[in-house]
């Protein structure tokens, strides 16, 4: 019988390329949820593609899915057409392939009728809250992540670059 030891195989590292959803609900009630591996660090849902040919809308529903169990083909998932770069933290790079130090991230809006309960990835995150988006804004412990949502209201009330419902192809409210 052949027995393989995981430390054996090779590491797979991440790619630089991911998304962030802002889940929330029509009247800007946004869903946080806590970081198991840093207490106190609260975000937006986010996640690396998978491949590199994966699409992005693909990868936003999926990262939804796997960090709050909801499925965003049920609501209305918007790819908010909005891409920046930033640089990784110090305490991710060894996630990421050696001298990777900047990763790519495209936003994305996930609207739900409602506050809700989610079911967690428990070794990813702790805890969730729903709260007005300048409250959300102000505990992200990202700054593009407190951005992206002080970018919510503009974007619901139909600003430039609102984005596209990727559910249907038509442009979102």
């Amino acid at each position: 019988m052949l027995w393989f030891v995981p430390a054996t195989l090779p590491m797979r590292y991440k790619i630089p390329e991911s998304v962030l959803v802002v889940i929330h609900t029509p009247d800007l009630q946004v869903l946080l949820i806590e970081r198991a591996d840093r207490p106190g660090y609260w975000q937006s849902v986010t996640g690396s593609l998978d491949a590199e040919d994966e699409p992005l809308p693909m990868t936003a529903a999926r990262e939804v899915a796997e960090e709050t169990g909801l499925i965003a083909s049920r609501y209305s998932l918007t790819d908010w057409q909005h891409t920046i770069d930033y640089e990784i933290y110090p305490q991710w790079r060894h996630r990421y392939a050696p001298g990777i130090t900047r990763n790519t991230e495209h936003w994305f809006g996930l609207c739900v009728p409602a506050p809700m309960p989610v079911t967690l990835a428990p070794r990813e995150h702790l805890r969730f809250e729903w709260l007005p988006w300048q409250a959300a804004a102000a505990r992200c412990f990202s700054s593009s992540n407190a951005e992206a949502v002080r970018q919510l209201a503009w974007r619901v009330a139909g600003g430039q670059g609102a984005g596209l419902d990727v559910t249907n192809g038509a442009a979102a409210p």
